[in-house]
């Protein structure tokens, strides 16, 4: 028995016609001993729907009745798949994360994944039936529905295939694949057919919204293989693994990837801040308690005991972030607080920069040609990234694209 996971995402699952289309495509998969479970997001904009509704009525915070109105969306398309394929007679049962035994922590809208429980998921596809299983969403031990961020009807997939032993996880999207830069904002980007699960968890981390970073992060950990490819239209795809095998001549030769970047972030600065041990421990285990991932840190040298801090979040943790950062702020004795969301990030991507030279000063010097000033700089040893201004994205992206020679020609 060849067991295949397969996800697909809300734009490919946005109308009943798109729906009964991939009904169809799965039903010509499974010939064989193939057997699937199928993972499904919302339809189209449902979940920012749902979010607006909260916001309507109330305040939409982490929480489990945030969770349970969320999950809803996803049961929606579950539903409406595996009616499609029972009307062209294939047959299919859908589970609800609960049943299908993904069991989380109790963190609301951001639950991370403690352990699975797929016997019932194994039994429905032994008997040759597909498994329509609800993306994005799980139940902590005490049975409170959860959700698991963002994307994370991908997490769900590959969590999946890990539990399943499937010989195969592949990610259905609106895109062919992963691409040198996103074709939005550079028409001469490349899809990149292979592609190592370091290089893969940076891009989804820098900007990158094909593939959600936490499933990446768990493929890479469990050694998952993911392909992510078009739903619609045909194509090899991207292949996720282990690490690439060498695709330049030279074993020293500095490989770029892509170029990534986001708008969705924002920067918040403390001001006159007491340059003694211990300070900024207490500010970053504040915004940790509230699970806030910070990103790039600096701060500057200190000056008659005091010093000036920055650190930016995802723009959806301002609020929270603001509020914490302002009552740490007081606490302490900081000056104060300032927090700009006109920013964006812009990153390279690669494996092996840290150990070549020039490949910063590069960048830098492809960013200052082209006008864009840097405000904040942070590297890894196979990503460079900056902020800059949020207007000069675009600009940012097609400039460091073609100065790495990344385009078509």
């Amino acid at each position: 028995m060849t067991i295949i996971v397969q996800k697909f995402g809300g734009s490919s699952l946005s109308t009943t016609e798109k729906i009964i289309r991939i009904a169809q495509k799965i039903k010509k998969r499974l010939t064989g001993k193939n057997r699937l479970a199928i993972i499904v997001s919302a339809m189209g904009d449902t979940t920012d729907h749902l979010v607006d509704l909260a916001s309507q009525v109330g305040n939409p915070e982490r929480g489990p009745e945030m969770d349970l109105l969320l999950s809803t969306g996803e049961m929606v398309s579950a539903s409406l798949m595996a009616m499609a394929l029972q009307k062209i007679g294939v047959p299919s049962r859908t589970f609800t994360g609960r049943e299908a035994g993904i069991i989380t922590d109790a963190t609301h809208t951001k639950a991370r994944i403690r352990f699975l429980k797929t016997s019932r998921i194994k039994e429905t596809m032994e008997k040759g039936a597909v498994a329509v299983v609800t993306g994005f969403q799980g139940v902590t031990e005490d049975d409170r529905i959860t959700t698991l961020g963002r994307g994370g009807s991908d997490l769900s997939a590959v969590a999946l295939a890990k539990s399943l032993h499937a010989d195969a996880c592949e990610i259905y999207t609106d895109v062919p694949g992963i691409f040198t830069a996103d074709p939005r904002l550079e028409p001469e980007s490349r899809l990149i057919p292979l592609i190592s699960y370091e290089e893969a968890l940076e891009m989804a981390s820098t900007g990158a919204t094909v593939i959600q970073a936490r499933a990446v992060e768990f493929g890479q950990k469990h050694r998952v293989p993911i392909l992510v490819k078009s739903t619609f239209q045909e194509g090899e795809g991207t292949m996720i693994t282990e690490k690439t095998k060498k695709r330049t001549k030279s074993l020293e030769e500095p490989l770029i990837s892509a170029v990534t970047g986001t708008d969705q972030e924002a920067k918040l600065s403390i001001f006159g801040v007491p340059d003694r041990p211990g300070i900024a421990a207490r500010i970053f285990t504040a915004v940790a308690a509230k699970k806030i991932n910070v990103d790039m840190i600096i701060q500057n040298v200190s000056k008659e005991g005091k010093t000036d801090l920055s650190f930016t979040v995802p723009s959806e943790d301002l609020k929270n972030t603001r509020q914490i950062t302002a009552k740490i702020a007081r606490e302490i004795g900081a000056e104060g607080i300032a927090v700009d969301s006109d920013i964006a990030k812009i990153s390279i991507i690669g494996i092996g920069m840290q150990s070549h030279f020039g490949v910063a000063a590069k960048m830098f010097s492809a960013l200052s040609q082209a006008g864009i000033n840097i405000e904040m700089i942070s590297t890894s040893e196979i990503k460079i990234s900056c902020v800059i201004c949020k207007k000069e994205h675009r600009k940012a992206v097609r400039s460091l694209h073609k100065a790495f020679g990344l385009g078509k020609t």
